[in-house]
């Protein structure tokens, strides 16, 4: 027997979709239901290694912990990985298939998928109670409607009920909801089952009218207004934010332990790729985390990160150009700190061989590590375990690049020159042992008397965090009337708005 389903769709991208699908999917498992997150196609460049060896988008990683379940490629069959402004490499089922344009894959490809990304959706609502599905962008957009894999074609096929959430902080939201379904064919309109309003501030008594108008304009109810927080926002899907500074201090930084405080640069490269890597730094009491473009910016940091990006080669140009490759030379040659991730740690090498991602060829790198570095079409994506620093570490790999390391000390898969670091392992600095003892090399490094805190649990947060979420669905929806739609879908006789879809 198929389990129940919800598609969470939006008015907007980052209207909340992806936080309001890990607070359902907390609440559920909190109330015994065995459930599975899933986004038939998602765009980022944060993603994550499953223990199969298969990468997915970091936010369906967030939503399966959110379910208390290992995450898996049926969660995220399909991830497409911007490598320029036209182009992007599809993940399918956890491997890269290859590059393809916006009119590639808009234009027939992504409608090829429909049917392995149909049989994801039952392999998982054959196994779980419940699966809560995330949608992309807006439902609306009626350019992408006839090759969408993701909102309502998935919702067509699968039959889900459609819960779509609107940011009322940015405005306009009652003007969202009405529009967003006005848009739609009368049969996707017969899966909208409501709205849900998100990051509200003030008086609910004051929306409340509006909500009533709403319900008489469209047939349909809102389930829940979520109050503005502070920093609830899981592993981000792009963007620049560090995403559990606020969530986990809220609006303040806790004091340092020591005297000092630890400021880290992290380099804001093009294509910048799992920069969530800094957020178990931010994390920490009296680390100040902040993403600079100008070589300024790095005097008075006591670390800079170079962190990950999708384009290795454009992001070392990139460095160049503003002038920060040289402030990292001068930096290196100094022996202040630098640390260097997966394609950061390939950028500060001594050479690039590149036919693979930006094909250019042979590229110098900025020659601070003994490491070559020669890009491999098959990708290397695995989940490893080491030791450094003395302490147990834990990451993941997902790079083409191939790196030969010539020197220096070993530093679990990379290598230490001085005070410079580099690796390909991503998530290294969740594991807080090692995360202390590289804080307190970079502090005696840099002079500064910062002292990490003994009791900083990065798991621990991310778990709050997820817990926050969840009393969020819990105290300001109506779960009763949620679950209804989970388990038996949307509401029959929806209203038909006007015009619909245009033919």
């Amino acid at each position: 027997m198929s389990g129940g389903g919800l598609l969470v769709a939006g008015t907007t991208s980052d209207a909340g979709k992806s936080v309001v699908t890990a607070g359902i999917c907390r609440w559920l498992v909190r109330q015994g239901v065995k459930v599975a997150p899933f986004k038939a196609q998602n765009m980022s460049l944060n993603s994550f290694v499953t223990r199969e060896g298969a990468e997915i988008g970091r936010a369906q990683a967030m939503q399966a912990q959110a379910c208390r379940i290992e995450p898996t490629a049926l969660m995220n069959p399909v991830l497409l990985k911007p490598g320029g402004e036209q182009s992007s490499q599809v993940v399918l089922m956890g491997r890269p298939v290859g590059e393809l344009s916006a009119r590639g894959y808009h234009g027939g490809r992504q409608r090829q998928l429909l049917g392995t990304v149909l049989d994801c959706l039952a392999e998982l609502r054959g196994t779980y109670d419940a699966v809560i599905c995330e949608g992309a962008g807006s439902p609306a957009e009626i350019n992408l409607r006839r090759t969408d894999i993701v909102n309502m074609g998935i919702a067509r096929n699968a039959r889900l009920p459609v819960l779509v959430v609107g940011d009322i902080d940015r405005g306009g939201v009652f003007a969202s909801f009405f529009g967003t379904v006005a848009l739609l064919s009368p049969e996707d309109q017969e899966l909208v089952a409501g709205f849900l309003v998100n990051k509200f501030r003030g008086d609910v008594s004051l929306l409340e009218p509006g909500l009533d108008m709403l319900h008489g304009l469209t047939g349909r109810r809102t389930y829940g207004v979520l109050p503005f927080r502070h920093g609830l926002g899981i592993d981000e899907e792009d963007g620049l934010r560090v995403s559990l500074r606020g969530s986990v201090r809220e609006s303040d930084t806790a004091a340092p332990l020591g005297a000092d405080v630890l400021r880290v640069a992290v380099c804001a490269v093009p294509l910048m790729s799992n920069f969530t890597d800094v957020d178990a730094l931010a994390a920490e009491p009296g680390v100040v985390v902040r993403f600079v473009d100008r070589p300024e910016e790095l005097a008075d940091a006591d670390l800079v990160v170079v962190p990950g990006t999708r384009g290795t080669v454009r992001a070392l140009e990139w460095l160049r150009e503003r002038g920060l490759a040289d402030a990292l030379g001068r930096r290196a040659a100094e022996g202040r700190p630098i640390l260097g991730i997966c394609g950061g740690f390939q950028i500060l090498g001594e050479h690039i061989e590149d036919d693979v991602e930006s094909r250019q060829g042979d590229v110098a790198g900025l020659g601070v590590l003994p490491v070559r570095v020669r890009f491999e079409r098959e990708k290397t994506l695995t989940r490893p375990v080491g030791e450094a620093l003395g302490e147990q570490v834990e990451g993941y790999e997902i790079h083409h690049g191939v790196a030969s390391v010539e020197g220096g000390e070993t530093f679990l898969d990379g290598c230490r020159v001085g005070r410079t670091w580099g690796t390909h392992w991503h998530g290294s600095l969740e594991s807080d042992g090692f995360r202390r003892a590289f804080l307190r090399e970079v502090a005696a490094a840099a002079g500064r008397r910062f002292v990490p805190a003994p009791d900083t649990s990065f798991a621990a947060l991310r778990e709050e965090q997820l817990d926050r979420l969840g009393d969020l669905i819990e105290q300001h929806a109506d779960t009763d009337a949620l679950w209804r739609l989970i388990e038996s879908g949307a509401p029959q006789g929806l209203p038909f708005i006007p015009p619909g879809a245009p033919a």
